[in-house]
């Protein structure tokens, strides 16, 4: 599957399924794992394609609907929260990958 693709559709899998095994499991580390490993995947799958700056935007991005999602869930309920966050990132996703397509990435310096 194309990573711009992939990236956008993983990104708000991992918010929803993190949330649902920690509330499954009872154990709210459970989720904080799903995010993590979802988070790892989708940035090393992002770095070949928007580069390092594009990646540590696309994890703060994330990181910042994450911790928003919290006070939301209080508002209108921790599910529709979550829903909203997932579709959040998913577009910041896509719109950070979606930028460059046809423009050939020069090595980042290290």
């Amino acid at each position: 599957m194309n990573p711009r693709v992939a990236i956008p559709l993983v990104a708000a899998a991992t918010f929803l399924a993190g949330f649902a095994l920690a509330e499954l499991s009872g154990v709210r580390a459970v989720g904080g794992l799903v995010l993590l490993a979802g988070g790892a995947w989708c940035a090393r799958m992002a770095v070949p394609v928007v580069g390092r700056r594009g990646t540590i935007a696309l994890l703060a991005i994330a990181l910042a609907l994450f911790v928003l999602s919290h006070p939301l869930g209080q508002a209108i309920g921790p599910w529709p929260a979550v829903a909203v966050s997932a579709v959040l990132v998913a577009g910041a996703a896509a719109a950070l990958v979606g930028l460059n397509r046809s423009a050939a990435r020069a090595p980042e310096p290290t």
